[in-house]
């Protein structure tokens, strides 16, 4: 047998098993009760619901630091629409999806995932993302001076510490439900891997 078949053989082989594992999983997770099956599926619109408030919030005490009173509307909706969907994708590609494929067996790597996603995509993420919204709308409403050239970095940094400091505890809080979450999400995957699968094997044989 060549080597070109050898590796040939051995990717299918390999896409096989995994088919096999996803087929299994699937059919353990519709065996779980109906309250963890909701907690599995629906986790992480919860977190990225915070987020988008996160973003809300991150917004407001930017504007008000900028005396920016226009363009509430257009400011809010994409400081609460872009973190909630950003945070829901990062922990379903993050954590959801690797343990619906049997790629993530770590407890502990699963938390420190789930803080990870919970602080950038639910802290980190709004405060960056409302700076040059507001920014923008201080600029073109002349709501407050805007820095020259050469202290426009001093000026940033300077406005932010106040606004980052009050976002403490929702970064805090974020990775809190974060890790609490994905805890919940391991405990409900380790309870699919003990359900005997109807064909009489075991992910764990």
């Amino acid at each position: 047998m060549s080597p070109e078949i050898a590796v040939e053989d051995t990717n299918q082989g390999q896409k096989v098993l995994r088919a096999t594992i996803v087929e299994m999983l699937t059919r353990k997770f519709e065996r779980l009760p109906d309250i963890d099956r909701k907690l599995f599926s629906y986790g992480p619109i919860y977190l990225a619901g915070n987020a988008g408030f996160a973003g809300l919030i991150a917004n407001s005490l930017y504007r008000r630091a900028l005396n920016v009173t226009q363009g509430r509307f257009t400011s809010s909706l994409p400081m609460a629409v872009l973190p909630f969907l950003t945070t829901a994708a990062l922990y379903t590609a993050a954590i959801t999806n690797p343990l619906m494929l049997g790629d993530l067996n770590c407890p502990t790597c699963t938390l420190i995932r789930g803080a990870v996603v919970g602080v950038v995509g639910g802290g980190i993420y709004p405060i960056l993302l409302a700076l040059p919204v507001n920014a923008g709308l201080a600029a073109r409403y002349n709501s407050t001076p805007m820095p020259e050239k050469g202290n426009i970095l001093r000026f940033w940094m300077n406005l932010s510490k106040p606004i980052v400091r009050k976002m403490y505890a929702v970064l805090l809080l974020q990775a809190l439900f974060g890790t609490y979450l994905s805890s919940k999400q391991f405990d409900i995957y380790l309870k699919m891997l003990s359900i005997p699968d109807s064909d009489g094997e075991d992910l764990h044989d």
